[in-house]
């Protein structure tokens, strides 16, 4: 997925596009991938709505520095401005892993309007870090030289258990490939030493005054957050119970691409987008 608009704002330079037209709605990836993970999403949803995808601040094809905050509580500060810059009237935002997180503190912490909320596999309760990336918090400073092929191993292994089925390899390289290399594998550690679950905590807190209707869709493997979290946050805000993708992982999106579609176009097009607490 090219990523042909850059837009600047006050913690950098941030690779967008947008596609199709109609009422907006804004995707936001997680952590460790970027936006060619809506790659089948946003086309099939631009049939009926204007579509902004973008990378997160320090991912893909936004800026990318060592020394860069990229905590998800700078994500929602920049998703709030990008919302702004693009002058975009109560969008439904849509976020996967920390991307739900992102949405969520947009709009509950920095006070964006939207007009529906859709959480896939997201990061919105404790505890969200998995136990091998807390593993790796604690053990950030044994890689000192890099690159490093034990941390590449370790990487890849994690990666791998981000579906069920294995990634074609070009697709693999597309959405990973930006932790390859000495570069890519600094870039990756940042990534990991900003994680803090206190960074939901806002969130949480904030979830029963949710008013906009939410839907929750989860894949039925996830083994990076499993499927009872999706309850969970469904009772939290007083949701629809979740939406289960049989035969997904955590990358749901990229596993059952087709159902995790229908799911999204079914609650944009529903009128209310599903009573909050209905059946």
């Amino acid at each position: 997925m090219d990523l042909r608009q850059r837009a600047t704002t006050s913690h950098g330079e941030i690779a967008f596009d947008v596609l199709g037209d109609g009422p907006p709605v804004v995707l936001v990836h997680g952590t460790p991938s970027r936006a060619a993970a809506w790659r089948d999403v946003a086309p099939a949803l631009s049939a009926g709505h204007r579509v902004y995808v973008y990378d997160l601040l320090g991912f893909g094809e936004s800026e990318r520095r060592v020394e860069q905050d990229v905590s998800v509580a700078r994500h929602g500060e920049v998703l709030a401005e990008l919302i702004r810059l693009w002058g975009l009237d109560a969008p439904a935002l849509i976020g996967h892993d920390i991307g739900g997180a992102t949405v969520l503190r947009a709009h509950l912490v920095e006070g964006v309007p939207v007009s529906r909320l859709a959480l896939i596999d997201a990061v919105v309760l404790r505890p969200w870090i998995t136990p091998p990336t807390r593993s790796m918090q604690h053990d950030t400073g044994r890689y000192r030289t890099l690159p490093d092929d034990d941390l590449a191993a370790v990487i890849r292994e994690h990666l791998e258990t981000a579906t069920v089925r294995r990634l074609p390899d070009d697709l693999y390289g597309l959405l990973f490939d930006q932790w390859a290399g000495a570069d890519g594998q600094a870039l990756y550690l940042r990534n990991i030493r900003w994680l803090d679950e206190a960074d939901t905590d806002p969130v949480e807190q904030r979830l029963a005054a949710l008013r906009a209707p939410v839907r929750v869709v989860w894949g039925s493997d996830d083994a990076w957050l499993p499927v009872s979290t999706s309850h969970r946050i469904a009772a939290a805000i007083g949701s629809p119970p979740p939406t289960i993708i049989e035969g997904a992982g955590h990358f749901s999106m990229l596993d059952r691409p087709d159902a995790v579609i229908a799911a999204l176009r079914e609650f944009l097009a529903s009128r209310d987008g599903g009573l909050r607490g209905g059946p």
